[in-house]
Formats: structure tokens, C-alpha cells, sequence
């Protein structure tokens, strides 16, 4: 990938895409092709189709989803599935159609059966039953992979399929009912420390325990796999370490200094026990993850809430 090559970030504007944009401008490249959801519908198979073919970028990073927390994902089931097996079909294929020379498909982690061995290691993918809060998205996100894998079967294709973790960064969505569990908590604090609210109330029990990673460490694993990395299958993307709701939850509290009482609500989900991921694949190609967790959380505090 030389600096001058066309590249299309699909969901440039989200926390995955933004990232893998700012990580490739650093690096110095500049002709991007990009789109916002207005502009160009990716459900819409022949918008994407003329959008190919008018641009034909050489290189596609493919981290456009719908995407939300426990509560969206189990709500909105149908959009989650279909939604995201359009937007992937539609670019996979005119990738395919019109020679784009790499394209990487970014996942998710809730790709891994529910009960899987920890850490959860490439090869556990389809040996168990899902998750069901977010089945449907984790099934989109695996018939993703396997279209990947099935093209370059077929038609000798250099896609690949990259595994985040639980990621956090700019651009993160912040909204209460749709986030992610840690933009939700540090929204919450902030909220309760301004409003001098008595306490906090995280959903479950804080015991199950989450692996996180920095969007700009993830962008920097994506940059480099893209240069460095050509298989089928996945790579896993994440620390390699994990902490439990309660204690990530302390530690948000430490950080947006709320001095009232935190509280659990035993009656709200608790969703997967554990989801670490096995990172030893992406380790032996050479990447390591570089921003610890308090010193990220620190740092996306201070950008979005001061």
C-alpha cells in the first residue's frame, strides 16, 4: 500500500474508520475516497455498484456497521442482521467486481461461541452456540468473514477479516440506551458528578469481565495486518488482558472523580461471563497493543467531557 494508492474507508466518520483514517494520515497517505451514510446507502446494492465503479479505489477498510450495546443489539434484530449482511454483501462483492487489490473486513468479537474456551483463540469460531442478545449481528459478522475467505477461495481474492475487542476513542457513541458499556459509564459519572446525583447504577452484577482496546492501537494493528498480513480466516485485535465491569467501573469513577455511592442492579443482564481474546497470532506477526487502559480512558475523558 503506497501513499499515492485510492483508498475507501467505509464508516469513516465512526469510531473504527475515523481512527483508521487518522492512522493512515499520519503515515502519510492522503487520497482517500469516503462517503457518509447519507451520501451513499451501503444496503443500496446498486448505489454501491456505480459508487465502485465511478471511484475504483485499490484498497477498501471495511468498518461500516450498525452497531450498539446489549439493548440494541437484542431490540433491533432484524435491522442488526440485515442491515449489516447488505452493507458487507454489497462491498465484499464490487470489491471483488472491480479489483480492488486488499480489502479488510473488520468484526467483532461477539463472532465467538458463548461458552468458549478463554481466551478465545481464532480457531474456537463455530464450535458453539452464540451468544442470543446479539446473535443476529454475530451472525452477519461471521457470514463476513466466510465471504472473505469464500472469495479468495474462489477468485483469489487478498480480503482479510480482522477481530477487534471492546474498543473505546474518539468518536465513541456516548448515547445511554445504544453504547457500549464503557462510553455508557463515563457518561454516567460525568452526568452524576455535575448533577451531584447520590449514586450510580451499572446493569448486572460487575462480575463478568471485558477486554479493552484503544481505537488508536486498533487502527495501528489494521495498518499494519494490511501491509504485513495475507491469509484467510481472522486475526484477533486486543491487549490481551481484561478487567471486570466492577472494577472498570471503579476505575471510571477514580478517573471523573465521583465521590457518591456506586450500586449494581442485579436484575439487568450481565451478558457473556468473559470475551478475552487469544492475541498470540496477532503478537507472532509483529504487533503489540501500546495505550493502557487508565491512561486511554484518561485521555478520552478529557477530550469529550472537558
Amino acid at each position: 500500500m503506497q501513499p499515492q494508492d485510492k483508498i475507501y474507508i467505509a464508516g469513516h466518520r465512526g469510531m473504527v474508520g475515523s481512527a483508521i483514517k487518522r492512522r493512515l494520515e499520519t503515515a502519510g497517505f492522503t487520497n482517500f475516497v469516503t462517503r457518509t451514510s447519507a451520501e451513499l446507502d451501503l444496503r443500496d446494492q446498486q448505489a454501491v455498484e456505480a459508487f465502485f465503479i465511478e471511484e475504483k479505489p485499490a484498497y477498501v477498510f471495511l468498518a461500516a456497521a450498525k452497531v450498539g450495546g446489549i439493548m440494541a443489539n437484542n431490540t433491533y434484530r432484524g435491522e442488526f442482521l440485515y442491515d449489516n449482511l447488505m452493507i458487507q454483501s454489497n462491498v465484499i462483492h464490487q470489491a471483488y467486481k472491480t479489483g480492488v487489490k486488499k480489502l479488510m473486513f473488520l468484526g467483532s468479537s461477539c463472532i465467538y461461541p458463548k461458552m468458549a474456551p478463554q481466551p478465545l483463540r481464532e480457531e474456537y469460531l463455530l464450535t458453539g452456540l452464540l451468544e442470543p442478545t446479539n446473535e443476529p449481528y454475530a451472525i452477519a459478522k461471521i457470514a463476513g468473514i466466510k465471504m472473505c475467505d469464500a472469495y479468495r477461495a474462489q477468485y483469489g481474492c487478498n480480503f482479510v477479516s480482522v477481530m477487534p475487542t471492546n474498543l473505546y476513542g474518539p468518536n465513541d457513541s456516548y448515547d445511554l440506551n445504544n453504547s457500549h458499556v464503557l462510553p455508557a459509564l463515563l457518561r454516567k459519572f460525568h452526568e452524576a458528578k455535575i448533577n451531584g446525583h447520590p449514586e450510580v447504577v451499572v446493569w448486572g452484577t460487575g462480575t463478568p469481565k471485558r477486554e479493552f482496546l484503544h481505537a488508536d492501537d486498533m487502527a495501528d494493528a489494521c495498518f499494519y495486518l494490511m501491509q504485513h498480513y495475507d491469509e484467510e480466516g481472522l486475526v484477533n485485535i486486543g491487549t490481551g488482558e481484561d478487567i471486570s465491569i466492577g472494577e472498570l467501573a471503579q476505575l471510571i469513577q477514580n478517573i471523573t472523580d465521583y465521590k457518591g455511592k456506586l450500586v449494581f442492579d442485579h436484575t439487568k443482564p450481565d451478558g457473556t461471563p468473559r470475551k478475552l481474546m487469544n492475541v498470540s497470532k496477532l503478537n507472532s506477526q509483529g504487533w503489540k497493543a501500546k495505550i493502557g487502559l487508565e491512561e486511554g480512558i484518561k485521555a478520552v475523558y478529557k477530550e469529550h467531557f472537558s
